[in-house]
């Protein structure tokens, strides 16, 4: 175990793991190994990818490899949690929506892109959908049904909310987060090549808008069929947009310090929230 974070600080940890399409056992299983190392990194919360068990582009196998919410992967996750003293944001999974039985669900059947943020007990404290589903060069649109909640959490003092992926490219989303108290937004990803600077310059124009932390947490990896590889490059943005901490596209463990001090005195000295007309 290691001590709670102290003062208004928080330890943030962003796991980008190999993912291979449709190995569920081997993707899973490295990422309980990315939270063991960064609960053993003295990391108060760590955040997985998008659709980490089956991989974003194996889009033939969503309906054979889709789990109620309280199926093995999200119980595996959450009882890693557990056990390492660790809150976990449980990047996405596909989620059978007719299947899952203990939250709230958007449609009665049908498939979701789901995230999960679980405490350091295990406990579950936020539910995302992917709100926005790609249709340009993907099947996501046809094959998913869109979220329509939008929650914050506190994890370790600071207010915690989560988006995902293709998200990024719509603000009034952020917009939203901000007005529920967010200040860390964490952002699972499956962004390919080449889109590099798509995938950069809009994580930071999200940060330095909302004078927030963003993280984003890709994966690493190719998927064949699709012809697609996964750019990596998860960073931490603080509030002034400037990068606390980066990796390339190699599977990586992202550590960075999220610092409340710092987002109250970039909010004081440039108020640029507070001159909002819309």
């Amino acid at each position: 175990m290691h001590p709670p974070p102290t003062g208004d600080t928080l330890a943030l940890a962003l796991a980008q793991i190999r993912v291979e399409a449709t190995e569920i056992d081997a993707n899973v299983e490295r990422a309980l190994e990315a939270i063991t190392r960064a609960a053993s990194r003295g990391a108060d919360l760590v955040a997985l990818p998008e659709l980490f068990n089956v991989g974003y582009f194996a889009f033939d196998s969503y309906e054979r490899h889709a789990e109620p919410f309280e199926g093995e992967t999200f119980s595996r996750i959450r009882a890693a949690a557990a056990e390492h003293d660790i809150a976990v944001l449980a990047g996405s999974i596909v989620e059978d929506l007719a299947a899952t039985d203990s939250v709230a669900t958007p449609a009665e059947a049908g498939l979701a892109n789901t995230a999960a943020l679980f405490d350091a007990t295990g406990e579950l404290q936020l539910v995302y959908r992917k709100h926005h589903l790609f249709g340009y060069q993907s099947a996501e649109a046809e094959l998913l049904v869109p979220g329509e909640r939008v929650e914050t959490t506190t994890v370790g003092g600071v207010t915690v909310g989560a988006t995902t992926c293709y998200d990024l490219r719509f603000p009034e989303l952020y917009r939203e987060l901000i007005d529920a108290g967010a200040e860390l937004v964490l952002v699972p990803s499956a962004w390919p090549y080449p889109r590099i600077e798509h995938w950069q310059t809009l994580s930071r124009a999200r940060a330095i808008e909302n004078q927030c932390f963003v993280a984003t947490i890709n994966g690493s990896g190719r998927f064949e069929s699709a012809d697609a590889t996964l750019l990596g490059r998860s960073t931490v943005y603080d509030p002034w947009g400037t990068t606390l901490a980066s990796s390339g596209d190699e599977p990586s463990l992202v550590l960075a310090e999220i610092d409340l001090g710092s987002l109250e005195r970039v909010r004081e000295e440039f108020p640029a929230l507070r001159d909002r007309r819309l």
